[in-house]
């Protein structure tokens, strides 16, 4: 089974818009060591939110790892990761952090406990809370 995730990205330097007119992007620029940790573990096929950050504050899209993280090819360092993306569909209704915030079964995702994290994890029930809150109107 895939595994879920949550990448952060601020809009005004790459959203899920500009994913989608690309059709495929590495995504860099990772740097924190827990995020970096997580990158590790990601595979071909592992689903992903595009959550745009700054003053939107809400996941956008879902998109789809093409490959495992690799050393980024623009650093000197083994330890920067990247990883392949496609875009896969918008979400129907973006959902906010206020939305997540204010569901309980949402109060251990990472989105809510460490907001800083820029790649994160989510668990199957998580996931489907979230795909669950896109689709209300």
């Amino acid at each position: 089974m895939a595994t879920r995730w949550l990448f952060k990205t601020e809009p005004s330097v790459y959203s899920y818009q500009q994913l989608v007119k690309d059709k495929k992007t590495m995504w860099d620029g990772v740097a924190n060591n827990l995020a970096l940790m997580h990158l590790k573990d990601i595979k071909k096929g592992d689903q992903i939110f595009i959550y745009h950050t700054g003053d939107e504050k809400q996941a956008v899209g879902i998109a789809r790892a093409l490959g495992g993280a690799y050393a980024d090819p623009s650093k000197n360092n083994p330890r920067m990761l990247v990883v392949d993306i496609e875009p896969v569909k918008a979400l129907a209704k973006p959902v906010t952090l206020a939305e997540v915030k204010a569901d309980r079964q949402l109060a251990n995702f990472d989105l809510v406990r460490n907001s800083r994290l820029s790649i994160m994890k989510l668990t199957d029930a998580q996931w489907v809370k979230m795909m669950t809150m896109a689709k209300k109107k």
